[in-house]
């Protein structure tokens, strides 16, 4: 699991595979991140071709911990056949989807925030 930072924003790179084992690393990777003053935590999903039900859980359980930590987590470049799983599962309402990781270098202004 790769994890880099730009300006406000720390950048992961999950594994191919988000199943049972690859996803409690990466949440365990996500739950290290809560102790941390990023603001954006942006899971770059270029590399994600499957995702089973258990991948889908630690994603929603990082995006719990980053709320409790008032920080965004977002998912970027996601492959058609993963996004589906969002779609079937109603995930892609919960998530903030951007289809690629330029915004970090110009985050959207949030209205409200």
């Amino acid at each position: 699991m790769l994890s880099t930072h730009v300006n406000n924003a720390v950048i992961l790179e999950p594994p191919p595979r988000l199943d049972a084992i690859t996803g409690l690393l990466f949440y365990e990777t996500i739950a290290a991140l809560v102790s941390r003053s990023e603001g954006v935590w942006l899971v770059d999903m270029t590399d994600v071709v499957f995702v089973d039900s258990r991948g889908l859980l630690s994603l929603v359980r990082g995006l719990r911990l980053a709320r409790q930590g008032s920080c965004r987590l977002v998912l970027c470049n996601v492959k058609p056949t993963v996004r589906l799983i969002f779609e079937i599962t109603q995930l892609d309402r919960v998530f903030e989807i951007f289809e690629g990781r330029e915004w970090v270098e110009n985050p959207p202004i949030l209205v409200g925030a």
